[in-house]
């Protein structure tokens, strides 16, 4: 098994709908280790035992505090990040994972910032690249916060697109390779059926088996 550490739990995103997602994964390969106060917790000789990380947390404490944890006194944000891909981590930014301003450390280092989103409404997920994440999963719809992001990326592999009458045409997914390791980010993932979704499932699996070189 594969120890994978998962940074959930926000204002806005409470760590549940992440935890069941993930329960329900078919999924024999991976064991996740979550993290909701990550200020607290989290140190660069911590995060360099796990050959994963998934992000799909804000810049707020949990979702009872919304001070941010990217502060000063935090022993582990984008920079520490950064170089834990870069000595070949593999790193995972979902949905909310992909909410940083303009002009942040983590918008940097994961390659977007963002912009805002409609309210929750029907999205299509449209596969648009050729990549081994990708490789099998079909176009399906959801109902989710359809994200909008500016891209800040210069070198990326686009995944997926994803589109909505309210959100219009937005990248959904891409890659990028930092160093010795690897990045995905895919905005969706607010609502629990987006995670038990099939495609989606695969996609995170394919995520996971790609950025760890498996």
């Amino acid at each position: 098994m594969t120890d994978v550490l998962v940074l959930c739990d926000d204002l806005w995103h409470p760590a549940e709908v992440v935890k069941r997602g993930l329960r329900n994964l078919k999924n024999d390969t991976f064991r996740f280790d979550f993290v909701m106060d990550a200020k607290d917790i989290l140190t660069p000789e911590m995060i360099a035992q796990y050959p994963a990380i998934i992000c799909c947390k804000g810049d707020y404490l949990t979702s009872a505090n919304k001070e941010p944890w990217f502060t000063d006194i935090t022993e582990v944000g984008a920079r520490e990040f950064e170089s834990y891909v870069f000595n070949g981590g593999a790193f995972l930014s979902l949905h909310s994972g992909n909410t940083a301003k303009e002009g942040s450390e983590y918008g940097a280092f994961v390659g977007n910032y963002f912009l805002g989103h409609p309210p929750r409404c029907k999205v299509e997920v449209i596969i648009s690249g050729d990549h081994a994440i990708v490789r099998g999963v079909k176009n399906f719809s959801i109902r989710d916060e359809h994200y909008q992001l500016a891209l800040d990326a210069h070198e990326k592999t686009e995944l997926f697109r994803t589109r909505s009458e309210a959100g219009g045409d937005q990248i959904g997914g891409y890659v990028r390779e930092l160093g010795k390791g690897r990045l995905c980010v895919m905005t969706p993932g607010h609502n629990l059926s987006v995670w038990e979704h099939p495609e989606y499932q695969k996609l995170l699996m394919n995520a996971l088996n790609w950025c760890i070189r498996q």
